[in-house]
């Protein structure tokens, strides 16, 4: 929605401007709208490094898993949390239309977890 507000170093923690009715859902779906007005762009990248660690981490487990189901699991598990991530970026930037698909490990209460287990 409004990365662009927050700027190299973002506004501050809790200092978030838009959060007060300009986005609808903003501790649920649009969380990274909000991290990135708060910690700017450098947060967000961030954020997104760790997210593609966890990415890097979980495809090197699933290579090195001793069977084919330890494989698949690992796999499974990494590209649910991957594809949640880019599809919550892609809304929150603009590049698809709202979804209400939350980010991983961010999200308000149990909605990231519950999505993240279906």
């Amino acid at each position: 929605m409004r990365l662009v507000h927050g700027g190299l170093f973002g506004a501050g923690l809790g200092d978030s401007k838009q959060k007060f009715l300009y986005i609808p859902e903003p501790h649920n779906d649009f969380i990274f709208s909000i991290l990135g007005e708060e910690l700017g762009f450098l947060g967000c990248t961030a954020v997104l490094i760790l997210f593609a660690i966890f990415i890097w981490r979980g495809v090197l487990i699933a290579m090195r898993a001793p069977d084919m189901f330890g494989s698949l699991v690992a796999i499974g598990i990494t590209a649910l949390v991957g594809i949640q991530v880019i599809i919550n970026v892609a809304v929150v930037t603009s590049s698809m239309p709202a979804t209400g698909m939350p980010l991983p490990f961010f999200s308000y209460r149990r909605n990231s977890t519950i999505y993240l287990t279906m």
